[in-house]
């Protein structure tokens, strides 16, 4: 079987897998790695029950830090078992176990012929495959939910649900029962013929709770032996459907007699009628797995896996997990942050899917009123560079104002987004309310480490998809704005004045006599004559901007990195530019070359040399101008570039005639 390796896009926020349904998780370690073993919930297919658990393969996932997961594909499929019905969608809860180098894989399937579940096992030399299954199951073991325990001796037991939970030692082999099979006669069905005795293996677990039970998983820590288990602890009599509990149970020896101790975890809150689970310790911390129908919130039947923290009292007994959104692990900064699987919400704070007809694509929260708040936590910022800022997909019904602070609700302000969702500029109107939009700040504050951080509401509602910190590509370097002239290379280092707000309502209208209007208007003191320092101030109508010192690190100057980086609008924008020439020695005929997207003028030591006008793309040499003269010594080339609702950069070198 050809595996297919994929990364996943998970931040270890639950669930925990993405993009399909997986359920019943087993993790196990192996190579200091933690490897996920679900089944794999589908929807059924035409023919099959549409309400029943419908599962025909097995994927293993895989994860170094529990918060970027590798989907290794399929790995078994029900046509690929050689007893197994192809047809019989009952692939459920599996184990995998290492012995001696080797890798078994367990799995329950339907038999190709008569009823229930028969346990199957596949080995490999790798936990992600490719698996070989065995040509029959284990004899003896009629059952679902197949968990192996290896011991420290290198004994393996094998635990499985069928006529209660029942465990056997299995032989080295790993493949049969070491015992006697015991002839049982099974309860004849309603409707259905009496089935002959069978021989089954394995002993029932005592001392357990009654009710029912399924899914056992066993593991040892230090001296005790725990097997664990879902439990449905409430009356079922009387029509009534009471849903699962995790729970537990305690012995000194792997088969038990067994000393019940009570939860682990309680039933799910919105009725979900299962509940499966495995629990791992992994760098010195205890995990429970477990699966919840979150993507499906109306279909109990299609689940998915979920991590939380899981903690021991001294005496051995487990505590309680309480399930999160949050999940476990580190967050990268750098990674999108899901806040809507937060850490603490606030009281109006709500979470809802962001498409409820593909509910893959995950869900949002919104802030309804200033001073709402939701809290992620434990984010490691230790890659963020000093000209990091952040991104956001938020939406909101009007123009509003949020923050995204460290530690709480009324911690140091990392970014502050002003969003503006309705726009009126004389009679243009642009309304993006209940719009999703991407949004992009500086960081007024640098975090370091690992921390948490909240998004609080300071203005209307507002509602978040995600947010995100990145560090920026590096489109500009330090510069001085001179340079030498070198005739056919792209003039690189400028200075360039923070953009001027201007009502440009289409790129259409920048025709030559608009330019020649517009361009020309005094926006800022001395604009045609000034030979501007680096971190030079000037004042423009009620804007004061501040000249930036760059080299562009490519060959075509990005105007809108320039102004996103400063956290400015880049659109509706006119910007300026001067950037000096040093030449050797005059040159006569010699020609500007310019490409531009958008519109703009260009000036040669005080001199209207060319003009870009309408709406182009940057093109090279898109526009050439007059022959010209540079003169000997330092000349001073100055632009103006007008952009409106587009993206905006430019290109331009001397070349010969």
């Amino acid at each position: 079987m050809t595996l297919l390796c994929l990364p996943l896009a998970v931040a270890a926020q639950n669930p925990v897998i993405s993009g399909q349904f997986t359920a019943d998780p087993t993790a196990r370690v192996f190579n200091n790695r933690v490897y996920l073993f679900p089944s794999h919930d589908i929807v059924p297919p035409e023919g099959q029950r549409q309400d029943w658990f419908c599962m025909a393969d097995y994927h293993v996932f895989s994860s170094e830090n529990l918060t970027e997961w590798t989907d290794h594909g399929i790995v078994i499929s029900q046509e690929s078992v050689p007893w197994g019905n192809p047809q019989g969608y009952s692939m459920w809860a599996p184990d995998c176990v290492c012995k001696d180098g080797k890798y078994y894989f367990f799995y329950p399937n339907a038999p190709r012929e008569g009823r229930g579940f028969a346990i199957g096992v596949a080995t490999a030399s790798k936990p992600e495959g490719p698996y070989t299954c065995e040509p029959q199951p284990i004899k003896g073991v009629m059952g679902i939910d197949p968990c192996v325990l290896v011991d420290n001796d290198g004994a393996a037991y094998l635990y499985w649900s069928g006529m209660g939970i029942r465990g056997a030692k299995l032989k080295d082999n790993m493949l049969e029962l070491d015992g006697e099979l015991q002839e049982v006669q099974f309860p004849k069905r309603e409707g259905q013929p009496e089935m002959p005795p069978m021989k089954v293996g394995g002993e029932e677990m005592k001392g357990l709770p009654d009710g029912f039970k399924e899914g056992p998983f066993a593991f040892r820590r230090g001296d005790w032996y725990y097997l664990t288990f879902p439990w449905v602890r409430g009356e079922t009599g009387e029509g009534k459907n009471p849903t699962e509990t995790l729970a537990y149970a305690m012995s000194k020896s792997p088969l038990g007699p067994w000393d019940f101790k009570g939860i682990i975890m309680a039933e799910h809150q919105n009725h979900c009628w299962t509940n499966h689970h495995s629990i791992v310790e992994y760098k010195g911390q205890w995990y429970l797995f477990y699966h919840h129908n979150d993507y499906s919130p109306n279909d109990d039947k299609r689940r998915s896996v979920c991590i939380d923290k899981l903690q021991f009292n001294a005496d051995g007994t487990i505590q309680e997990v309480k399930p999160t959104l949050r999940g476990v692990g580190t967050t990268k900064a750098t990674a999108r942050i899901e806040v809507d699987r937060y850490s603490a919400v606030s009281s109006k704070a709500t979470v809802a899917f962001n498409d409820t007809a593909n509910t893959f694509r995950g869900w949002h929260v919104t802030l309804p009123v200033k001073g709402e708040w939701v809290q992620y936590d434990n984010i490691d910022f230790s890659s963020l560079e000093p000209v990091a800022y952040m991104v956001v997909c938020a939406k909101a019904n009007a123009n509003t104002t949020f923050a995204v602070r460290e530690k709480s609700p009324k911690g140091k302000v990392l970014a502050r987004f002003n969003m503006t969702v309705i726009t009126q500029r004389g009679q243009f109107r642009r309304d993006q309310s209940g719009q999703w939009l991407t949004l992009t700040a500086p960081l007024e504050y640098l975090p370091k480490g690992t921390g948490d951080i909240v998004v609080t509401c300071e203005g209307e509602g507002v509602s978040i998809d995600w947010v995100q910190f990145k560090n920026r590509e590096h489109y500009f370097s330090a510069g001085d704005g001179v340079q030498p002239l070198q005739m056919g290379a792209f003039i690189r280092n400028w200075l360039l004045l923070e953009p001027i707000d201007m009502n440009v309502p289409s790129n259409i209208m920048l025709s030559d006599t608009y330019l020649h209007e517009q361009l020309y208007k005094t926006y800022f003191k001395d604009q045609f004559t000034m030979l501007p320092r680096d971190g030079q101030k000037v004042k423009a109508g009620k804007q004061t901007l501040a000249w930036h010192a760059l080299r562009s690190n490519t060959y075509n100057v990005k105007l809108f990195r320039f102004a996103d980086i400063l956290g400015k609008d880049a659109y509706n924008s006119l910007f300026w530019g001067v950037a000096f020439i040093d030449c050797p020695e005059e040159m006569s005929n010699v020609r500007l070359a310019v490409g531009s997207n958008g519109a703009s003028m260009w000036w040669l030591n005080g001199d209207e040399v060319l003009t870009l006008d309408g709406d182009r793309r940057m093109v090279e040499d898109d526009g050439v101008s007059r022959r010209l003269t540079l003169k000997k010594g330092r000349n001073v080339l100055r632009f103006a570039l007008v952009n409106g609702p587009g993206l905006s950069d430019f290109c331009v070198r001397f070349i010969e005639n």
